[in-house]
């Protein structure tokens, strides 16, 4: 009967404990604008070096409009995100939970929010090991109250890393894709069998979505590491994002054509974004990563408003792509392939259309489609619009490292590379 018992609540409770550990979800509904950076710096990734002064900022807004008890917690995890099989008192110096002591009501606005902020880590609660962590943002003091969950990392660096960006050699993707081959010279390591205790991670525009898992090195020469596969670290080039200038809600910018003030809201309607084929333009954008910012206001976090954002998105010939979801992504959303991101497709303008709730800011996105016949399969999304070999990306790379006693990966490499800046040989 206990058995039984146990089964039936690990069955009921499963899906909500699993949710607690996905990174980058949003739990309730009420929470938006969620941003989590390096320190004065809005469009970088939140990462920091182990035992150093650098911070991180944390802000969200409750759109109840109440004030509410708001905590954080840290989970390590493994290259993969898996939880590490180590206690807190194992990872973090000081307490565990923290409670988010700064916040302020919104003033001017029409939404009425409370903003949430604090500086990461606390001098009284410090990461003491290297790799990915879980920033866990839960209410009333209870765990299982989850807000909301950000990825962050803490480097040690151990490891340095050389890289390049080429185009692949295969003719099919030499126009349309970018290869990134690197080397990892592993001093500080003295891996024992480097292809089992070191792995390598790389991501495009910071996405995890599509990030390229479990490379493995092609050479293996002493303490370096040669990562020249044709096929692992290969990503569709995709073109540059798409922008929507929304720092202003009494003037319109480039991309707005529309700008309703409505009783307790103001509505914004975006230029209709073409699939833009043949079009080939480059330029050095935000790569899908967006800022609160403001020209009406004096301080954007707590005075600047939110409003109602319709995008419209116009595929070639006013026709629906045949089995078929098309989304709006970005880091806005997290690229989450969601019903929140879903576009709806409009049979009497021949559009997709989709609305999101945003605060003010300058936002970068793009539009994607996933095939429907494979819901339960995760799959690459296609970038509508086409691929070019000149776009402008970012690659991160990150290297992680087990010892052979080790219980947890270690974050040990960590560098960035701009297509623009480093090309060829």
């Amino acid at each position: 009967m206990n058995r039984l018992l146990t089964g039936l609540l690990a069955l009921i409770f499963s899906p909500f404990l699993h949710a607690q550990n996905e990174p980058d979800v949003v739990l309730m509904p009420n929470i938006n604008g969620i941003k989590l950076y390096q320190q004065g710096n809005q469009t970088s990734y939140p990462i920091i070096a182990l035992n150093s002064s650098e911070l991180l900022e944390l802000h969200f807004d409750d759109l109840d409009g109440k004030v509410k008890n708001y905590s954080y917690t840290y989970q390590l995890c493994n290259a993969d995100w898996t939880p590490a099989v180590l206690s807190t008192f194992d990872f973090i110096k000081g307490f565990s939970q923290n409670r988010i002591t700064q916040y302020r009501v919104s003033s001017i606005a029409f939404t009425k929010y409370v903003h949430y902020q604090a500086l990461l880590p606390d001098r009284n609660s410090v990461p003491v090991k290297s790799g990915n962590y879980l920033l866990k943002v839960f209410a009333d003091g209870d765990i299982n109250k989850i807000a909301f969950t950000r990825r962050m990392l803490v480097v040690e660096k151990k490891a340095d890393i050389a890289a390049q960006i080429l185009q692949p050699f295969n003719g099919q993707l030499f126009r349309t894709h970018q290869k990134v081959q690197f080397t990892v010279n592993g001093l500080q390591l003295n891996a024992v069998t480097p292809t089992q205790q070191i792995k390598a991670v790389m991501l495009q525009n910071n996405r995890w979505d599509n990030a390229a898992k479990n490379i493995q090195p092609t050479f293996v020469r002493g303490n370096s590491l040669e990562f020249n596969s044709e096929n692992d670290c290969v990503f569709p080039a995709g073109k540059e994002f798409r922008w929507a200038d929304l720092r202003s809600l009494r003037f319109r910018t480039e991309r707005i054509a529309k700008i309703t003030n409505e009783p307790k809201s103001t509505r914004i309607t975006l230029l209709p974004d073409p699939e833009k084929i043949s079009q080939r333009i480059n330029f050095r954008d935000y790569n899908g990563s967006y800022f609160i910012e403001t020209t009406d206001i004096q301080n954007p976090w707590w005075q600047s408003d939110y409003a109602s954002v319709q995008f419209t998105f116009v595929p070639s010939g006013n026709t629906p792509f045949p089995d078929k979801n098309v989304f709006v992504v970005g880091e806005m959303n997290t690229y989450n392939l969601h019903d929140s991101s879903a576009m709806v497709y409009n049979a009497d303008k021949g559009v997709y259309e989709k609305t999101l709730f945003l605060k003010q800011g300058y936002y970068s996105y793009k539009y994607v489609t996933k095939d429907i016949k494979n819901k339960d399969v995760r799959t690459i999304p296609e970038n509508v619009g086409g691929n070019l070999w000149e776009t402008e990306n970012d690659y991160t790379i990150l290297i992680y490292y087990r010892s052979l006693a080790g219980r947890h990966d270690e974050l040990v490499g960590y560098t960035t590379i701009n297509s623009l800046n480093r090309r060829g040989f």
